[in-house]
Order: C-alpha cells, then sequence, then structure tokens
C-alpha cells in the first residue's frame, strides 16, 4: 500500500482492542483517533458506547491480545463491515482464515509480523537440545545422588529439513547453521536468498526426510499442503528423526502421525500446534510416551508483544505520511 500523505486536518480512525490501547495510546499519532473494543465486543469512541453502524474504521490493528483472549469475532465483523477500512495489520504471521481473503477482495490491505520468529526459533531449539540431551536421566541422578555420566547428541553436524521458509523458518534455519548443523530447506517459491545450505522442491521431498534427524514444519497452511505429513512422509523418515510442528496443525495427519510413532518413527514428536485447539482431552497424544505437547504457545516471550507494537507503530507512522507499509501480504492463504 502506497498513499499520498494523509492530510493532517483528516481524522484516522483506529479499531483496536482495549488491553492493547491503554499500552500504546501515549504512542499514537494525536492524528488517529481510536475507536477501543472491549472485551464484551462493544465500541467506545472517547469513553461513549458507539452503535454498529457507527464504526467505521480505517485501520485496524490485531494484536496477540485480541487473539489470545479478546473479542476476536466482533473485531472481525467490525473491519468486514467498515467500508471505510484501508488497512489491517495483524501481530501474526499467517492469514489462512477466509476473513482474511475477505478482507483483502474488498481491497484492504494486510499487514503481518515476524514478531514471534524469534521466540518461535528459540523454542525449537530448546525443545530440540531438550531432546538431544538427556535431560531428566541427568536431574534423576542429581536427585539420587548417583554420580553417572550420560552420553548426549550434538546439534553440529546434525542435519535439519525446514519445510516454509517465512520469517519463522527464516531464523530457525540462520541458528541451526550457527551451531553447525547442516539445513535443507522446502519452500514454495524459492527466492535464491534463503539462508540453508540446500533446497529441495515439495515433490522430491523424501530423501531430504529420510536423512534429517530433525524436521521442523514452519509453513503456513494452504490447500496444496494440508497432511503434508502423511503415512508415506513419516515412512520416509528414520527412527531417529525428530519432528517439529510449530506451523499448523493441519499440516500433519495425526492418525497416520500416531500409527507412526507406534511403528518407531519418528522417535519424538515435538508439537504446539494441532487440528483442533484446544486438544480434546480425550486425545491419544496427551499420553503418548514419544509426544511433547505445548498448547500453540511457541511465540509467546516476553519481547514478542513488543516487537509486534513496534511493527505496528511503524506502520502507522508510514500509513500516515503516505509512504508504503512494510510486510504487506500479498495473496492470503486459503484452506
Amino acid at each position: 500500500m502506497s498513499t499520498d500523505e494523509v492530510n493532517p486536518d483528516t481524522e484516522i480512525e483506529l479499531l483496536i482492542y482495549a488491553p492493547a490501547y491503554e499500552r500504546l495510546k501515549a504512542r499514537i499519532s494525536d492524528r488517529v483517533k481510536a475507536l477501543v473494543m472491549q472485551a464484551d465486543g462493544s465500541v467506545t469512541r472517547d469513553g461513549t458506547v458507539l452503535e454498529r453502524e457507527q464504526i467505521k474504521p480505517a485501520i485496524a490493528w490485531a494484536n496477540r491480545d485480541l487473539y489470545n483472549q479478546g473479542p476476536v469475532r466482533d473485531f472481525m465483523v467490525a473491519c468486514l463491515k467498515s467500508s471505510a477500512l484501508t488497512w489491517f495489520q495483524s501481530s501474526a504471521a499467517g492469514f489462512e482464515h477466509p476473513v482474511f481473503a475477505k478482507l483483502h477482495s474488498n481491497g484492504v490491505t494486510l499487514t503481518n509480523s515476524n514478531a514471534s520468529a524469534v521466540p518461535i526459533a528459540e523454542f525449537v531449539f530448546a525443545q530440540v537440545l531438550t531432546a538431544f540431551h538427556p535431560t531428566v536421566a541427568r536431574r534423576q541422578a542429581q536427585a539420587e545422588k548417583r554420580w553417572e555420566t550420560f552420553s548426549f547428541k550434538d546439534v553440529h553436524n546434525s542435519r535439519w529439513l525446514i519445510y516454509g521458509l517465512g520469517h519463522v523458518g527464516h531464523a530457525l534455519a540462520l541458528r541451526a547453521r550457527a551451531f553447525g548443523a547442516h539445513v535443507t530447506g522446502c519452500r514454495r517459491t524459492p527466492t535464491g536468498a534463503e539462508p540453508v545450505d540446500a533446497m529441495v522442491a515439495e515433490n522430491s521431498l523424501s530423501k531430504a526426510v529420510h536423512d534429517a534427524d530433525v524436521v521442523v514444519l514452519s509453513a503456513a497452511l494452504n490447500t496444496g499442503n494440508r497432511h503434508i505429513v502423511n503415512q508415506d512422509f513419516i515412512q520416509a523418515m528414520s527412527e531417529d528423526t525428530i519432528l517439529v510442528n510449530i506451523g499448523r496443525g493441519g499440516l500433519v495427519d495425526e492418525n497416520a502421525l500416531l500409527a507412526g510413532l507406534d511403528e518407531g518413527r519418528p522417535s519424538i514428536a515435538i508439537l504446539d500446534v494441532f487440528a483442533e485447539e484446544p486438544l480434546p482431552s480425550a486425545h491419544p497424544f496427551w499420553h503418548h510416551p514419544k509426544v511433547r505437547i505445548t498448547a500453540h504457545c511457541a511465540g509467546y516471550s516476553e519481547g514478542s508483544s513488543v516487537r509486534g507494537e513496534q511493527i505496528f507503530l511503524h506502520n502507522l507512522e508510514r500509513y500516515l505520511s503516505g509512504q508504503a507499509l512494510t510486510m504487506q501480504v500479498t495473496e492470503p492463504e486459503t484452506v
């Protein structure tokens, strides 16, 4: 999006969730008037509750507070109904939900965020290092006052396959190579600038999967890659492979994964995302000895929200001065 500088006499209305507004109100330009969505889905302007037909923001800022515990549906409905909306900034990287395609078709510019790339990459490393190292056995030896040595696996010279090289995959590849790992990447549209040792096409994944010590899924979900991890993919793994999914739950055929785990591959599945969230209490993943579960929280570091807000404020200044917005999403994924 690139426009002429917004007339300084024109009032720009911004739809923003209340917790985010409380943190940012002192840093938002005086040229912007906040339409503040409350936890119950109502919207206030200068403390006055607005009727639905009065809610016509030009800008919307959807942050982590809103996605995690806020009135997301009310927020999105307000965006869809606003004929004035020109720009939607998200704190997330993905735009797979159909609502974003609808906004895009309405002429709304979508911008995303790489704020979570650093913590997600660090999360993956924490999980993989825990899998490579006998952490539990070491702690047990300490508790029992046993002087015992344990062997562990090096990250150095290990082989990683990263499926998806957007913000997160890029950050992860840099860190893996810094440890001395060999990294193979796979993405739908390579640029030639990926920070990897090799690239592989999606239709030629089998050998890279077989050779990998660690397979990380960090791609968005689309109609072409749903259940990319299926029976054939799992059978191509070695018995020592670690599978990590911090992309989307739909990338994995969960029934095929369960069957594979029971048959010995992968050795461990580290899963932060699932086909159904929250993961149902009766799901066999909860008690499977080879599965490590986290609650879609790989990006929840203290710095993630701060970086996301900085990205929004930076783009807001660009919007007001008529400059092109950063991190524009030209084609939202559809699933």
